[in-house]
């Protein structure tokens, strides 16, 4: 073999490595899937609600489901360790959520009403106006103005019209669960807010009085 072949077959032979190497840092470096996350106190997302929605099925929690992960989803993870033979830290992590998995079935309920409540309020919205919908439901489930799980803050009389009129009923489309997850993981396009009103069609006098925060395509958010 003459030095020229030689060197052509060693740089490919290199280039090589070097392409095996890359993609072996990419996927060490490529985030956890959220399944495999560490849920702990001041946690909030999508997986909080399913793992409260299992702590309850099995009665270790008795707070409805927030989707944040408090004192109360604390106590009830470390009832469910201590009761399962795991370190009791307070702190759902892979084996954990393992051992919760195995031993409750998932509801999804939760996510499927905060969807419904999307669809029927903000259907025909952009994604992110149906994200700021969900926020602003999950907002009031985090004030004392309010009741405390996501649930109950839906159908709270009076307070939605999806949910009086019916919409609330229908399927939501897959738009509505990108948003409601969206929301769930902790995007609040609307910086807070706790109610929102369309000011082409509300007539409530006391909606429009309140401090505006911003407006997402037809909604007004307020204070």
């Amino acid at each position: 073999m003459n030095k020229l072949n030689h060197n052509k077959k060693w740089k490919t032979f290199a280039a090589g490595l070097l392409l095996s190497g890359s993609i072996a840092i990419g996927t060490v470096g490529a985030a956890s899937p959220a399944s495999a996350m560490l849920l702990q106190k001041g946690t909030q997302h999508a997986e909080v609600v399913d793992l409260q929605e299992r702590l309850r099925t099995l009665g270790y929690l008795s707070a409805g489901v927030t989707g944040y992960y408090g004192s109360q989803t604390e106590k009830a993870v470390q009832s469910f360790q201590k009761r399962s033979g795991l370190a009791v830290d307070g702190k759902a992590g892979k084996r954990t959520i393992a051992a919760l998995k195995a031993k409750a079935p998932a509801s999804g309920a939760t996510l499927n009403a905060l969807a419904k409540a999307v669809n029927g309020e903000a259907r025909g919205e952009s994604l992110i106006g149906q994200v700021a919908v969900a926020a602003v439901i999950l907002n009031r489930v985090q004030s004392n103005q309010f009741p405390s799980s996501i649930k109950d803050v839906i159908l709270h009389p009076r307070q939605f019209t999806a949910v009086d009129d019916g919409q609330y009923n229908l399927t939501p489309n897959s738009s509505a669960y990108i948003a409601a997850k969206r929301a769930l993981n902790g995007e609040d396009p609307t910086g807070g807010a706790l109610y929102y009103y369309n000011p082409k069609i509300a007539t409530s006098a006391w909606s429009k009085a309140r401090p505006i925060i911003k407006t997402i395509g037809n909604h007004v958010f307020t204070k």
